[in-house]
């Protein structure tokens, strides 16, 4: 694929494909992978993705990898898309649907993006990669790097990390730094390291090959929903590449041909770490970042959003909107998924689920809508805050009485005597 670079997305300014770098040296800004669209589209047209499983890699040829040899996988994508008729039917919706990212090898969406970003770590010949994380993104970088057979580096915001998350990247071999810090100032830190070493790759979701990956959650989609897009995408915001990326990849869709309508792009934050939501409530072009985040949905505590402007510039273009929700919202809309889907799923996950709620109760959204709600994390991630926030367990005797007599069984019939 030699007619693709990276691309700045406020000046325009042009790189090579193949040179590490994170950010416009001329202005500053992010970067992103831009193709040459004639090479592009016949890469496509001469594809057999139906001959593939589902999966980030059925979409090889939309991808900036150019060495097949080199691909890392651990089977990433193809997750599940759920027709959720129970909480429709509470909602009062009759199309409404869950892609559960929880699904992928490490149990987040993070394996898209970071699929590809391992592959291109090996493309350009580095040896150690690294990140700041509050969780998933350290879990699967871990997962990759040991696949990758590369050194990592983790650091995460002390005392802010769910340990089922923490867990995954310590089991991994990555060596994982807590700094006396939020994720803002690690991720702050990793840039400085990553540029000032040239030894270190950096693999959070300011690098652009990262949202490469993840862009094919829509190209799924497009498969899973008998290319017809959703109407409306709602789908939990954090650091803003997620976001950015699926709306890169509709985006692509339609200028390959395959799709004439698009998503409407809904971001949902928690309310103590919300600036994303309040520039778009507010009409600001630009985000004021919160200097103190807080929610107990710790993937998404998040600040100073790094993606920020792309993530603006998706809901905009998309004609979509954003939300806050409360932590007790995200909560019950967590034990709401659970009870009436059987989908269990982290915190920051079900704000997808709780924007879903409050926006219907606004009014914002049509009923009669086709939406798909995207939860990012396993339930397993976090599980203290589903043991902690749940019923306690009844606790009784170790006799069948004691049990029955608790959970309000009837008694038995007496058996019936057959006479002869």
């Amino acid at each position: 694929m030699s007619s693709c670079v990276l691309r700045c997305i406020e000046c325009g300014t042009r790189y090579g494909i193949d040179e590490k770098i994170y950010s416009c040296r001329k202005c500053g800004d992010l970067l992103e992978v831009e193709f040459e669209f004639r090479e592009f589209k016949g890469r496509v047209e001469k594809s057999s993705w139906t001959e593939r499983p589902l999966s980030v890699w059925r979409y090889r040829e939309v991808l900036p990898v150019f060495d097949d040899s080199k691909i890392v996988t651990l089977k990433e994508g193809g997750t599940n898309l759920y027709g959720c008729s129970n909480l429709g039917k509470h909602f009062g919706l009759t199309n409404l649907y869950v892609k559960n990212e929880g699904e992928n090898p490490t149990g987040s969406f993070k394996d898209r993006g970071m699929t590809v970003g391992i592959t291109r770590a090996l493309e350009l010949g580095v040896r150690t990669v690294i990140c700041a994380s509050t969780g998933n993104t350290s879990a699967s970088l871990a997962a990759y790097a040991a696949k990758a057979g590369l050194s990592c580096i983790v650091l995460i915001p002390s005392g802010k990390i769910a340990y089922g998350k923490l867990a995954q990247a310590m089991i991994h071999g990555a060596r994982v730094v807590q700094i006396e810090g939020d994720f803002d100032q690690a991720l702050e830190m990793v840039l400085q390291l990553s540029e000032k070493h040239e030894e270190l790759y950096l693999l959070n979701s300011i690098n652009p090959f990262r949202l490469e990956g993840q862009k094919t959650l829509a190209y799924e989609l497009w498969d899973q929903m008998s290319h017809v897009p959703p109407s409306r995408i709602i789908l939990p915001v954090g650091n803003a590449g997620n976001i950015s990326a699926i709306w890169k990849g509709f985006t692509e869709l339609r200028r390959l041909g395959f799709i004439d309508e698009l998503p409407k792009m809904t971001g949902i934050q928690a309310e103590g770490a919300a600036p994303i939501a309040q520039a778009v409530k507010q009409g600001r072009e630009e985000i004021i970042p919160v200097s103190m985040p807080e929610t107990i949905a710790t993937a998404i505590r998040i600040g100073a959003p790094v993606s920020w402007k792309k993530a603006l510039r998706a809901i905009r273009e998309s004609k979509g909107t954003a939300e806050t929700v409360t932590d007790q919202e995200i909560l019950e809309a967590q034990r709401a998924l659970a009870r009436s889907e059987g989908l269990f799923v982290e915190p920051a996950s079900a704000a997808s689920i709780a924007g879903l709620k409050k926006l219907l109760e606004t009014g914002e959204l049509d009923r009669n809508e086709d939406i798909v709600c995207v939860t990012t994390g396993h339930g397993l991630k976090d599980p203290e805050i589903a043991v902690r926030t749940s019923e306690e367990p009844y606790r009784a005797d170790a006799q069948t009485a004691s049990i029955e007599k608790l959970l309000g069984l009837s008694k038995p019939l007496p058996l019936a005597v057959s006479s002869r």
